[in-house]
């Protein structure tokens, strides 16, 4: 389940776990280390276990993950019901599944990449003391799509911008696209990975020619008739034209939608974002373009 990712609360698990040892070694985490909104053991271990996932660190977990019954002790055994923790998740039919616990990390090379670039430009929120979402301005522009989305690889995350990209382009005039295009020619990931060696400028022009090409000769898909891109069709198209349907992701489409929303408005100018805001279809998109 996608979880409300803090850049602060990340930055300073990177920090911590970077400090406090080499190589996968016990990390302590206390209500000191965090700035405000308070973080709860629940936040910090969405955090630790997304990062995980994510390949940012390397952690061990105890305890039963999934917080189903087969980790529940049997209640007719009070002893061995009384030498089990239990956590906050509520169990309907017996005693509770074992805590979950943080026992050790270690950063890997990727993580260590990340943190290096949130040193450079550390997060606002450590200065303000207010959770706000992940800007990491210096980060390549699919680390933050994927960092944000849920998504399982940067080739997802480039996949899923592709696509979002040509549906906001079939709700603009070419000369606004063009001028979109324009603010957009820094490298989409810093790879030696000739698969991923684009720039945000050539998946905003779609990287398949024919789409491209059509993409400039039609007119805006705005006003009556099938073609009308509301918000339902604008999600509608990102799921299924990018294929999250197809591979069962379980992330929010809405959630992609917003990440790849917000890495874009990272490299345009305050004309541009508001231009693109104007084509956006009212509802839940418009929504999304502008608090992202």
């Amino acid at each position: 389940m996608p979880i409300d990712l803090r850049e602060d609360v990340a930055y300073i698990i990177l920090k911590k776990i970077n400090e406090s040892g080499q190589g996968m070694h016990e990390v302590h985490f206390s209500d000191t280390d965090f700035g405000s909104p308070k973080v709860t053991q629940t936040d910090l271990l969405g955090h630790l276990d997304y990062m995980n996932q994510k390949g940012y660190i390397k952690a061990e977990f105890s305890g039963n993950a999934y917080g189903n019954q087969e980790d529940v002790p049997d209640a007719v055994n009070p002893q061995e019901v009384d030498l089990r923790i239990a956590n906050t998740y509520g169990s309907p039919d017996g005693p509770l599944p074992h805590k979950i616990a943080f026992e050790e990390a270690e950063l890997t090379d990727k993580g260590r990449k990340l943190l290096e670039k949130m040193e450079e430009n550390p997060p606002a929120a450590l200065r303000e003391g207010a959770s706000i979402p992940i800007a990491t301005k210096d980060m390549p522009f699919l680390e933050k799509v994927l960092l944000k989305s849920g998504l399982e690889d940067i080739f997802d995350a480039r996949d899923v911008t592709e696509v979002v990209f040509r549906v906001m382009r079939d709700l603009m005039t070419t000369e606004a696209a063009d001028r979109v295009a324009e603010e957009l020619h820094k490298p989409a990931e810093v790879t030696e990975d000739k698969a991923l060696q684009n720039e945000i400028a050539d998946l905003w022009k779609d990287t398949n020619p024919i789409v491209g090409f059509l993409s400039r000769v039609r007119p805006p898909w705005q006003g009556p008739g099938i073609f009308k891109i509301d918000s339902d069709r604008f999600l509608f198209r990102v799921k299924n034209e990018s294929g999250m349907a197809r591979t069962g992701y379980d992330v929010d489409r809405e959630q992609v939608v917003k990440a790849v929303f917000s890495a874009t408005k990272d490299e345009l100018s305050q004309e541009r974002i508001q231009e693109i805001s104007s084509w956006m279809p009212e509802g839940k998109v418009k929504q999304l373009w502008d608090e992202a």
